[in-house]
């Protein structure tokens, strides 16, 4: 039930890419700066899939997950702002947010293509906002009452999220990064 009635896309059915020509450096700071902001997404994602490997293993202690997430972005933020989950999640419905209201319309306005595009990224954003409820109420559970099924329910949404994310994150930068500065788009 935890992942059945989420309709996942098919990467497969991703609209091309135009090619730009004749893309300047400056054009493509833009972009730049975009995959900056999906690194620090990338990155915590990387480091709390170890330790969720590690810890299904029974090789990662409470102290060591503590020190090894300490330095986070995400878990920084959480000590400043409540709870972990419900901060990345509003970083990342914000940076979506942003970019549905004020990245993707500049974007679908310059034809076709890239409107198709603009749409297909905002369907993404859907399905990823799905996982990250999914995944709240999964380590909600787990965190009521810990045991093998709902740890593995938890690594299950964890991974799906995973991998929608990551390809999501790759996918827009790949099919609007040169283009937000050849159109002059505003990050």
């Amino acid at each position: 039930m935890l992942l059945k009635d989420i309709q996942f896309l098919d990467d497969a059915t991703r609209p091309a890419i135009p090619k730009l020509n004749g893309v300047t450096e400056a054009q493509k700071a833009p972009g730049d700066h975009l995959r900056q902001i999906h690194d620090h997404l990338r990155e915590n994602m990387v480091v709390l899939g170890r330790l969720i490997e590690r810890a299904s293993e029974g090789k990662a202690s409470v102290e060591e997950i503590k020190s090894e997430t300490a330095d986070l972005v995400m878990v920084s933020n959480y000590r400043r702002f409540g709870t972990l989950c419900g901060q990345y999640c509003q970083f990342v419905h914000g940076h979506h947010s942003i970019e549905d209201y004020a990245i993707f319309p500049g974007i679908a306005a310059q034809g076709p293509a890239f409107k198709a595009i603009a749409d297909r990224l905002q369907a993404e954003h859907v399905v990823v906002h799905q996982l990250l409820e999914r995944l709240i109420d999964a380590l909600i559970k787990l965190a009521d009452a810990p045991g093998p099924s709902n740890f593995e329910d938890a690594v299950t949404v964890f991974r799906a999220l995973e991998k929608v994310l990551l390809s999501h994150l790759h996918y827009e930068e790949e099919s609007i990064g040169d283009a937000l500065g050849y159109f002059e788009i505003g990050v």
